[in-house]
């Protein structure tokens, strides 16, 4: 009995140390985002430039990585897709500050605001913190079969269904 759980507890903490992590060196769990990423316009006067993210310890199998940006407290009934970008090589495990703007590797789609790349986090004013869901996804393609024109709902839904991993950084903003 005493063999098995130490190896039982040997294997879950194998298995929790591999787990996929997202991080950043521009945003921090919980934490208010600066207005250097927030969007220029809808009432907000940030720099729309997208955060620095690195993600480590992805599955064996992923051939590409995806990336969202997703405010699920958006007042819309759907949330707002702030960032999504898909069929980034399986080489690749980092974005630089403002990778959406220039030299990006990889396809980005249409955000909520109607342009593609980054658009920055820009609540309604008044309307009280909004969180923001970064999250690297780890795909088992390199690349994603959408159809052209896809929503970004079915983008999600594809995300999710066909995922390997994901790891997901929360930060916050409020427009006051």
């Amino acid at each position: 009995m005493k063999r098995t759980l130490i190896a039982t507890t040997l294997l879950l903490t194998a298995f929790a140390s591999s787990a996929m992590t997202l991080t950043s060196t521009d945003i921090q769990e919980g934490s208010r985002m600066a207005d250097t990423y927030a969007f220029n316009g809808f009432g907000c006067s940030g720099d729309n430039v997208s955060p620095q993210l690195s993600w480590q310890d992805a599955p064996e199998g992923t051939k590409s990585f995806a990336i969202t940006a997703y405010d699920p407290d958006a007042p819309t009934g759907s949330g707002w897709w702030h960032w999504v970008a898909t069929d980034i090589p399986a080489s690749v495990n980092s974005l630089k500050q403002g990778a959406s703007g220039h030299d990006f590797t990889g396809k980005q789609q249409h955000n909520d605001y109607g342009s593609v790349g980054f658009g920055g986090v820009c609540p309604p004013k008044g309307d009280g913190m909004h969180r923001y869901q970064f999250t690297v996804w780890a795909m088992p393609s390199e690349k994603l079969d959408i159809p052209q024109g896809a929503s970004n709902a079915l983008i999600g839904f594809m995300l999710r269904a066909n995922a390997l991993d994901k790891a997901t950084l929360t930060a916050t903003y409020v427009n006051e």
